[in-house]
């Protein structure tokens, strides 16, 4: 079985968070990339995709991310055997053996279930998605499909730390301005965002009740695919993946 993070989202749903661990990309994307566009070999990376489709019980839909808050609803499992389904940084899915997923190498992945609905999201939340209200987004397409937030469960799943994250004070408050929480100081003193904590807050603002924030760094553990980490050595990395599914 593929060592996956699961996490408990509610009966009927499975739901977890990738690691670098057991794929066929070669180095430096070792092991399980699932990212298309970081230079891997193509072959490599769509059967890593099959190995977590084989885990999730579906073929796993992703979309083209581009950091922004626009929500892509799945219109039929046969959408996942595309490469990318849509320019979209979260998706939704209320239609049952389909799984969808987010890629992240930093930036925070979120998980979403209504169990009881029947209806799941994947989100890719990075500085950008989380300032435009993305999770906001995935959260009222689950509630126009029958969702509740009270009812919805989350994971915020790896990412890079608060303390690890360093931006321009500039850049800080331009996101503190709308997610209050996201805002901290590095391990080293200087202007931080803490992601996680600032997607965490959003949900709950929302109504979402329970959150589960295991607080994996995705920076400072090595299972994880970094890209602050990468440019640091000059280097290049693969991508990891948030995915749920309605089983």
């Amino acid at each position: 079985m593929l060592p996956v993070l699961e996490v408990d989202l509610g009966p009927g749903v499975r739901a977890g968070f990738t690691t670098r661990v057991g794929g066929v990309s070669a180095a430096p994307w070792d092991e399980l990339n699932l990212g298309l566009g970081v230079g891997d070999d193509p072959a490599a990376v769509r059967e890593n995709r099959a190995r977590v489709g084989a885990w999730a019980g579906a073929p796993v839909a992703f979309a083209r991310q581009v950091h922004g808050a626009d929500v892509h609803v799945l219109g039929g499992p046969d959408e996942a055997a595309a490469d990318a389904v849509a320019d979209a940084d979260a998706l939704v899915t209320a239609l049952r053996g389909t799984a969808v997923g987010v890629l992240v190498a930093d930036c925070v992945p979120v998980l979403l279930a209504d169990a009881p609905a029947g209806v799941v999201a994947a989100v890719h939340a990075g500085r950008r998605g989380l300032a435009a209200g993305v999770l906001q987004a995935a959260l009222a397409e689950m509630v126009a499909r029958g969702a509740d937030p009270e009812r919805v469960r989350a994971a915020v799943g790896p990412a890079i730390s608060g303390p690890r994250y360093e931006v321009p004070a500039e850049m800080q408050a331009e996101v503190a301005a709308l997610v209050p929480e996201a805002a901290c100081t590095t391990a080293w003193g200087t202007p931080g965002l803490d992601l996680p904590a600032g997607a965490a807050a959003v949900l709950r603002r929302a109504g979402v009740r329970d959150v589960h924030e295991p607080g994996w760094c995705t920076d400072t553990e090595s299972r994880f695919y970094s890209f602050r980490r990468a440019q640091r050595t000059g280097g290049t990395t693969g991508r990891s993946a948030g995915v749920v599914a309605l089983v």
